[in-house]
């Protein structure tokens, strides 16, 4: 049989031509002395433990966006028209380059009518823009606009971007002020992707999320990563496999999975011993349930049902039997708590077992310290930092970002690896950046 040839342009044509369209689309001043990462400041809101920066601006004029962080977002949304009109902003059309791309790689839909009325707006590119926090999700434009970059305070750097227009509803259960989410997503239309494509950077980038009353960074590009004292953290990272959407069957219904992340734990262990549980929940299934997903979404770590029992079992034992510490009644929401009486601090804060999550081999293990596993939640009283997160969830683990602080992450989009290093508390230093230290130079 003959075969008819196609005019349907192929997904790796569309990705040249939308990233040969931020190329030509860039106004940014770009010098002879091009910066090798971007950096950008964040901090912890102590009301809703959401992690936020407020060193992005939007527009001509540029008004300076509070965002909250969501490294699994598919792409930048924003209540562009609650405060002011750009005069550089323009929405999407349909059947573009750029809806084409956003549709293919940004997930969820794009909502185009074809009819021939002389309605403009039906012409305009829709995405589906969500808040993994309030778990609503609704129909936003595609659109472009200037975004600027201005940290550090001696270098400013702005040219056009992608991202969604989102309704006002999808604010709620944001941080005081914020108006939208920074989606650091494994996509093609998230801002890592875009920003890596527009300063011809490394499709990589890093984050270190500080605990309250500290600072943190978001790292776009390679490192060094220079942190407090001058320390490029990038040398202590180990390495293993993202898993996504891409590699993985079809997940669950939902708005845009795809741009999460994913590592593959193989089993746990606490204070050296393996903990008994059913490792068939930490694959993900042909439904695309279970595995383990790295979230800044959710304060703490959630857990499905069986594992959290066996997690916390073993956690106890080992608490009592070996570190001579009482229980006492649960503080909701947290169900595994203990008396302070008996709990003495170290660099790397309450010292109490160590829980590993064990990865590719026995060798490869992220490790979580009392920093990261232990909330005081009174003068007298710590909890383990994790939570239940019932019978049969979409994902049978989500790191949470209380067990993410300070601890490097490198998301490593052209390689799908994440580079770990553990708590940096082990290295004496946390995610404050050094204030010498950025490789951002112009």
């Amino acid at each position: 049989m003959a075969t008819t040839a196609t005019t349907t342009p192929t997904l790796q044509t569309l990705f040249f031509f939308f990233l040969l369209s931020l190329f030509t689309l860039s106004e940014a001043r770009r010098e002879s002395a091009a910066p090798d990462s971007l950096p950008l400041p964040i901090w912890k809101d102590e009301s809703t433990l959401q992690y936020i920066t407020h060193h992005i601006a939007q527009g001509t004029p540029p008004i300076s966006l509070k965002l909250v962080l969501d490294v699994g977002g598919p792409f930048l949304w924003l209540d562009c028209h609650s405060t002011f009109v750009s005069q550089s902003y323009f929405p999407v059309r349909c059947r573009s380059i750029q809806c084409s791309a956003a549709r293919t790689t940004g997930g969820g839909f794009c909502n185009c009518n074809n009819s021939n009325n002389n309605n403009k707006d039906d012409e305009i590119c829709h995405l589906y823009p969500q808040n993994p926090i309030s778990h609503k999700a609704s129909a936003g434009e595609l659109v472009e606009d200037i975004l600027h970059f201005t940290y550090p305070s001696n270098a400013s750097a702005h040219t056009r971007f992608l991202f969604s227009c989102a309704p006002n509803l999808l604010l709620s259960s944001l941080a005081s002020g914020a108006q939208g989410m920074l989606g650091l997503g494994s996509n093609r239309i998230s801002l890592p992707s875009q920003i890596a494509a527009v300063f011809d950077f490394h499709r990589k980038f890093a984050i270190c999320l500080p605990p309250s009353s500290s600072q943190g960074v978001i790292f776009f590009g390679d490192g060094p990563y220079m942190l407090q004292s001058d320390m490029d953290a990038s040398k202590y990272l180990m390495y293993t496999p993202l898993i996504t959407a891409n590699s993985n069957e079809r997940r669950v219904a939902g708005p845009d999975p795809s741009a999460d992340y994913f590592i593959g734990v193989k089993s746990i262990t606490i204070n050296g011993k393996s903990v008994q549980l059913n490792s068939s929940l930490l694959s993900i299934d042909g439904e695309g349930r279970g595995g383990t997903k790295i979230s800044t979404a959710v304060p703490y770590t959630t857990i499905e049902t069986s594992i959290f029992v066996a997690v916390t079992k073993s956690f106890s034992e080992a608490a009592i039997n070996n570190f001579n510490m009482t229980r006492v009644a649960p503080v909701p929401p947290f169900q595994e708590c203990f008396s302070s009486k008996n709990i003495v601090s170290a660099r790397t804060g309450p010292v109490v077992p160590t829980i590993d999550l064990v990865l590719q081999s026995e060798m490869v293990y992220w490790r979580i310290w009392g920093s990261n596993s232990m909330v005081r939640v009174k003068e007298d009283v710590f909890c383990l930092a994790m939570l239940d997160g019932g019978w049969r969830p979409i994902n049978s683990i989500v790191v949470g970002g209380y067990q993410l602080e300070n601890n490097l992450l490198q998301f490593d989009l052209a390689s799908s690896r994440l580079g770990f290093s553990s708590s940096l508390l082990t290295r004496q230093t946390t995610c404050s950046p050094s204030p010498g230290g950025s490789s951002y130079q112009r």
